[in-house]
């Protein structure tokens, strides 16, 4: 069994992916900020006796990324899957969001993944093995107001992994992109919530779609995407782009369907005219409930 690097596992897809793993019998490095704030998984791993060490990595520290990496070859293990999912999601239009928001975002979703690649990449092609998978979503794919700034950073890792597998491949080193859609996590919850003060109507209904998602029959738990991830380690396959859960082929189908006009036109719709689009392309009633 392989030996994986999973970042961001203190809640959602991370979580349910390192237990996901160590329950199919890998060695999961389950990595976070700061294990004491979150202990659940570490709880869990204990109480179900599963292969799983939880570590300190902040992934937005270059020390940090190094000495975690580190500390597992001391520990006696080679890394033979990096799993790239920390990431960092916030929503707001581009005027009113401060500049600082924008690097923070692009320090974690973006360059956090880099610094991970390139601390475990030099071992993963001296032995001419290992896989590297880095979650994006299916705003990697479509930019979608109010998310500028987190579609920005998905949409610069899908590139650089894009570069990255054409580099990689002829080290034997398969690189994929996972894209989820909208998925139950605290940070999902957390863009649910309405954001009235703004002078922007993309901020003020965007939350509405993530509501009517959640209240939806289709199961958006983080475990689809953590069965996914085990599905595309375990089977040794190449394809680079794997969209997940439902909703997020849709999305990306919707996507190319549109030139690059009617999409600004479409997300520049008034309230009842995009509120009656996304209930015709995806079944989402999400006007506001009086």
């Amino acid at each position: 069994m392989p030996n994986i690097l999973v970042t961001g596992t203190s809640s959602g897809i991370g979580f349910a992916t390192a237990l996901g793993l160590g329950r199919a019998g890998h060695i999961v490095y389950a990595t976070m900020r700061n294990p004491a704030r979150a202990p659940q998984l570490a709880e869990a791993a204990a109480r179900e006796k599963l292969p799983v060490k939880v570590m300190v990595m902040d992934v937005d520290s270059d020390s940090s990324v190094a000495g975690a990496v580190k500390e597992i070859h001391a520990q006696g293990g080679q890394i033979d899957v990096l799993v790239n999912n920390a990431g960092a999601g916030v929503f707001g239009a581009v005027e009113e969001l401060p500049l600082e928001t924008f690097r923070a975002v692009m320090e974690t979703n973006y360059f956090g993944a880099l610094r991970c690649i390139q601390a475990v990449l030099p071992e993963m092609r001296e032995r001419a093995s290992g896989c590297i998978i880095n979650v994006s979503s299916v705003s990697g794919r479509a930019a979608n107001s109010p998310l500028a700034a987190y579609t920005a950073s998905k949409h610069a890792l899908e590139a650089m992994s894009e570069a990255l597998a054409q580099e990689a491949k002829p080290f034997n080193i398969r690189v994929t992109i996972v894209e989820p859609g909208i998925i139950d996590t605290p940070m999902a919850r957390r863009a649910e919530l309405p954001l009235e003060s703004t002078r922007y109507r993309q901020v003020r209904r965007y939350g509405a779609l993530f509501r009517a998602s959640f209240k939806s029959e289709s199961p958006r738990p983080p475990g689809i995407v953590a069965e996914a991830i085990r599905e595309i380690i375990e089977s040794g396959t190449w394809k680079l782009r794997h969209p997940v859960g439902p909703g997020s082929v849709a999305a990306i189908e919707l996507r190319k369907t549109l030139n690059d006009e009617e999409w600004v036109e479409r997300g520049a719709l008034d309230d009842d005219a995009w509120y009656a689009r996304v209930e015709r392309e995806f079944g989402l009633d999400v006007r506001p409930k009086r």
